[in-house]
Formats: C-alpha cells, sequence, structure tokens
C-alpha cells in the first residue's frame, strides 16, 4: 500500500491547536480518506491517504 503526504505540520505547535487533525477533518469531509501520522524523522505530522496498488487483491 502506498501512501501519498497531503500536508505536513511541525510538531511543535501552540497549545491547545491541532491543525494536522483539523486538515484531516476537512479532507475526510471532502469524502478523502485522510488520517495523521507522526514523521519522527522530520519531527511533523503528515495527513497522508492511503493508496491500493495496481497489483494488490481486494
Amino acid at each position: 500500500m502506498l501512501r501519498t503526504v497531503l500536508e505536513r505540520f511541525p510538531a511543535g505547535g501552540p497549545r491547545g491547536s491541532w491543525p494536522a487533525e483539523e486538515f484531516a477533518r476537512d479532507r475526510r469531509n471532502e469524502g478523502l480518506a485522510a488520517e495523521v501520522v507522526m514523521d519522527l524523522d522530520s519531527d511533523a505530522f503528515l495527513v497522508v491517504v492511503s493508496q491500493q496498488t495496481a497489483d494488490a487483491v481486494t
């Protein structure tokens, strides 16, 4: 399974602010299956959508 990064947000955001979660929620409201994951190497939250490869069996 492949993932496409839609947006990245720094992990050190202001207290009480969840910009990655809000962005993902807005994408889900548009019909995309967006989720938030943490990229530990870059210390950032990524909003991603999963894509199945052409050879995957559904």
